[in-house]
């Protein structure tokens, strides 16, 4: 009677272990998929939206891209990159944004590290790299091409044109670029507050590398638009190393 009595205690016991033990291994994976994806944002890829149209044609309103974090790191920029940089001072107009719970917030944070919620694409941008460190680069020639170190450029294989137009509106411009900074403009050309709209800033319209996030090089969303960016650095091959 003994025996039985003590192996129908046990059994309960032993449901309640197993069922803490379900419990635990479940948080301690949760923990580690949130670490993970932590430090997968901060230091390899982060997940940002499109939310204006001065990439169009290359990137549309609302899509959803992956930026590389990494590999500029250690190889730097080329031109025809396209990079999402944080505001290096007067780009983005001042925005107030609504109160928000502290619940909310928590929620949106950790969406955002495992790269759901991307809330902060607004408060950066995303052009291509036109100018590195020590470029000249002028706008435009009789053509209306930018050149770079006395070497025109062909960009009409990004940019997005109007029907019947074989170059952007003019808006002349003669820059050096600072050793550590960046020239950057849109793929819609006509339709962007670039570098040639901030001269007049602090930043005198270079981004300086230490706001940039990294390099996009992929569009996950729609899936419809699924795809590795185009660099288009063929467009650059015949421009000279800066003097």
């Amino acid at each position: 009677m003994t025996s039985e009595i003590t192996a129908g205690d046990a059994r309960p016991e032993a449901r309640r272990r197993g069922g803490w033990s379900l419990v635990r291994d479940v948080l301690v994976i949760l923990v580690v998929a949130v670490v993970v994806s932590f430090l997968i944002k901060t230091f390899l890829v982060r997940s940002f939206y499109i939310p204006s149209g001065s990439m169009e044609q290359t990137l549309q309103i609302n899509d959803r891209i992956l930026v590389d974090e990494l590999t500029p790191r250690f190889g730097g920029y080329d031109r025809g990159d396209i990079v999402v940089f944080r505001d290096p001072g007067g780009w983005l107009p001042v925005q107030v944004e609504p109160a928000q719970s502290v619940a909310v917030q928590a929620v949106d944070w950790l969406m955002s590290i495992v790269g759901i919620s991307a809330s902060d694409s607004k408060d950066h941008l995303i052009k291509r790299i036109i100018g590195i460190g020590g470029d000249r680069v002028v706008c435009c020639n009789a053509l209306g091409q930018i050149t770079v170190n006395g070497t025109p450029i062909d960009e009409t294989s990004y940019l997005n044109l109007a029907a019947g137009q074989s170059a952007p509106e003019v808006m002349p411009f003669d820059v050096t670029v600072p050793v550590g900074s960046l020239w950057v403009l849109g793929d819609n050309r006509d339709h962007s507050r670039d570098s040639r709209y901030n001269v007049d800033q602090p930043s005198r319209g270079f981004v300086p590398i230490d706001n940039v996030v990294g390099r996009a090089f992929l569009t996950t969303w729609p899936l419809t638009r699924f795809g590795l960016l185009d660099f288009h650095h063929d467009v650059f091959d015949g421009t000279p190393a800066p003097r």
